[in-house]
């Protein structure tokens, strides 16, 4: 392997090709082995089996927008059907924690250039062996010069160039790959993704976000932010938490861990826009861990969402008026925000029914979020022959919604991972303004 993110664009996008092609590929043959007498339940689990390693391997090893486009994915496997579900949940989940490292040699160059050639100085250890890899950078293991222990994390060298020109591939492949996640629009969120990612190259724009949501944590009975020690464009060290990580409860916590975290991810998610001013906008499961003591330890703060007055009004308006069955005030209030275009000819139950996702869970004192009733929804939302399909194409997000509404989505899509029993409602009456009236 070379040093760097494969730069390239032809290279890049070459490498992304090979997923649809190599699915194409597989599935014919597949068809071919059943016609030669094959098991059939047996081909498709080996099919499905060996496009789940490739979709890991490509993303994984390009890093960059590939595998930041994997990492949103992996938010939603919940949502993809049962058939498929076991080995792409294994291979987008790994996508959230790992990825090939980085050499140890350009490692120590990219601090040098960030932190000066003395760097070592800074260190009494440094673990050079990656303790966790993301969609531009990895993590180190280390200890502080004061005795702390730390977390260092180091971008990898390319990684502006790999993002932007992964984004644009990917954008021509977004057919191809609709069909692994029905009823989520791909399209919309790639394009989020490339405007969003700027931010998220520059590390001291995440070392003040962090900064910021520690200050509003500090002492907090229920959430942990670590406290930033030293950041630098492409550097970043932090202080080390050690705690269970969420996939490990998503795959085996007992039903009360599984409700108390549902919860803890909730009040986080809905609390921090008027805490913080801020919204955690990269809410995978490689992002949280419980700690000894049972509190959510919140990591990886380079995607947020900058909401000084909190979360909008407007969303807790359309939300009570949808839960009260307010049909024609529903539709005149999102005609008003522009949710509705003035040329898309809409009934008040449509936009009702198709607020489901949303407003399900908010009806009752508590809901309980399982894989099953998100691929109800998907399928509800992406079906053609539906009329919440034609519904969703005529409704417009305007962008100042765009990331809010994804990221309360995506925080749904973890719920059902988590198989949650949660009082929502509860959550949404303390802290979404407008939804209590």
């Amino acid at each position: 392997m070379t040093d760097d993110i494969p730069r390239r664009s032809v290279q890049r996008s070459a490498r992304l090709a090979s997923l649809p092609l190599g699915f194409a590929s597989r599935t014919a043959a597949g068809w071919g082995r059943r016609l030669a007498g094959g098991d059939q339940g047996q081909i498709s689990a080996d099919v499905a089996r060996r496009g789940a390693e490739q979709l890991f391997a490509v993303l994984g090893e390009l890093k960059g927008g590939a595998m930041k486009f994997g990492q949103a994915l992996s938010v939603f496997e919940a949502a993809v059907p049962d058939e498929l579900a076991e080995p792409y949940r294994e291979a987008l989940t790994r996508l959230q924690t790992a990825a090939p490292p980085m050499p140890a040699a350009r490692t120590h160059r990219v601090l040098a250039e960030q932190f000066g050639r003395g760097w070592r100085d800074r260190f009494l250890e440094f673990d050079d062996t990656p303790a966790a890899a993301a969609s531009i950078g990895q993590v180190h293991r280390a200890v502080w010069h004061d005795g702390r222990d730390v977390a260092v994390k180091v971008q990898y060298p390319g990684a502006q160039e790999a993002v932007m020109a992964d984004l644009r591939q990917l954008q021509r492949f977004s057919r191809m790959v609709q069909p692994l996640v029905p009823g989520m629009e791909i399209k919309p969120l790639l394009s989020e993704l490339r405007d969003r990612m700027a931010e998220e190259l520059d590390y001291r724009d995440e070392a003040d976000a962090q900064r910021a949501f520690a200050a509003a944590y500090e002492g907090d009975p229920d959430v942990v932010v670590p406290r930033v020690v030293a950041s630098a464009p492409k550097a970043m060290v932090s202080e080390w938490v050690t705690g269970t990580p969420l996939s490990a409860i998503i795959r085996s916590g007992e039903p009360e861990e599984r409700d108390r975290v549902g919860l803890l991810l909730s009040r986080f998610h809905f609390s921090s826009p008027a805490r913080v001013g801020l919204l955690h906008a990269d809410p995978h499961p490689g992002n949280f861990q419980i700690l000894p003591d049972g509190r959510l330890c919140v990591i990886d703060f380079g995607a947020v969402a900058r909401l000084p007055d909190g979360l909008p009004r407007e969303l807790g308006e359309m939300l009570r008026l949808a839960v009260e069955d307010r049909s024609d005030e529903l539709l005149t209030l999102l005609r008003e925000l522009n949710f509705v275009l003035p040329d898309v000819d809409m009934g008040p139950e449509e936009a009702i029914a198709y607020l489901g996702p949303l407003t399900d869970p908010l009806r009752t004192e508590k809901f309980h979020f399982t894989r099953a009733w998100l691929r109800g929804q998907a399928d509800r939302l992406g079906d053609l022959r539906r009329p919440e399909f034609t519904t969703g194409r005529g409704l417009n997000l305007p962008p100042q919604y765009l990331l809010v509404h994804r990221v309360t989505l995506a925080s749904v899509a973890v719920l059902c991972q988590l198989d949650a029993e949660i009082p929502l409602r509860g959550v949404f009456e303390e802290w979404q303004p407008g939804f209590s009236a």
